[in-house]
């Protein structure tokens, strides 16, 4: 790397987090992420030089993500890479509930090869009586899932340990009606929950976990943008939501007058959000 890089390093330029904590600043996250958003090496490189100079010791790392996309904008087919680059935040404006976050999972799996039976079941278990987020059959595996979806509309927070724990809890008293289990979420897992649910065989799908398989890598893979990833206002998205439109690609499968018709949203809004959503997916 050239010397912006390591003088960063050398130097520990300290950051604040979502969460509070001090953290060194760390170009290659910079570099790392404008790449999986689709731009080249040499731009992501030129956008983690141009940052890297206008830090300062305890700025916070929401603004420093602001200059990102203020960066990525800037270059040409910028427009379309900065909403891939908002692909966390966009999953956090589902909502204040869970629900919404709970359907987009169902999504995922389906194209996972899962089949979904249930959102937001009863079941009985040996003692009590419990609501299942989501009940699927794997293809793969012929084996019946319990899981449980845990969904957070801020940033800074993990999933820890009492939530892979309750989720297992569930599943022991479940035991009659379900083979494995499953912990999904939106943000990023503990190395307890990692450890935890290593040895007790829970599968956990969470950001950036697994390496190599986690719930963005998922997405991005299968163009799985969740349509919040889309600049339509809270109400147009709990509109187009009502009618069963949840993923940017949902848009692409509907004629835009339809669409129009069915949410009152103008056809001329919808088109432009259709093309929006082919560039961000392709």
């Amino acid at each position: 790397m050239d010397g912006i890089n390591n003088l960063s390093h050398k130097n520990k330029t300290y950051v604040i987090k979502a969460d509070g904590t001090r953290a060194p600043f760390d170009y290659n996250k910079i570099r790392r992420t404008c790449i999986r958003a689709g731009v080249s090496r040499k731009v992501a490189d030129g956008i983690a030089n141009r940052i890297s100079r206008q830090i300062h010791p305890g700025i916070r790392t929401s603004v420093i993500y602001k200059m990102v996309l203020k960066a990525l904008d800037s270059e040409e087919g910028g427009h379309v890479i900065k909403h891939r680059y908002r692909l966390k935040e966009s999953i956090m404006h589902m909502g204040p509930a869970g629900s919404q976050f709970e359907e987009y999972v169902a999504r995922i799996l389906e194209n996972s090869g899962f089949q979904i039976n249930s959102l937001r079941s009863e079941q009985d278990g040996r003692c009590v009586k419990h609501e299942i987020d989501i009940s699927a059959y794997s293809k793969s595996t012929n084996k019946r899932y319990m899981i449980e979806c845990k969904y957070h509309n801020l940033p800074g927070i993990f999933t820890g340990i009492k939530e892979s724990l309750y989720t297992h809890a569930r599943f022991l008293d479940l035991a009659s009606l379900f083979d494995a289990e499953m912990l999904v979420t939106n943000t990023k897992v503990s190395t307890d929950v990692i450890t935890y649910a290593s040895c007790i065989g829970q599968e956990v799908l969470s950001w950036r976990y697994p390496p190599e398989n986690s719930l963005e890598k998922l997405i991005e893979v299968h163009g799985l943008y969740p349509l919040t990833i889309l600049p339509f206002s809270k109400n147009e998205t709990l509109i187009l939501h009502e009618n069963g439109i949840t993923m940017a690609k949902d848009l692409l499968s509907k004629d835009s007058e339809q669409i129009s018709h069915r949410t009152g949203i103008s056809s001329g809004r919808i088109r432009n959000m259709q093309d929006l959503a082919r560039k961000i997916i392709a």
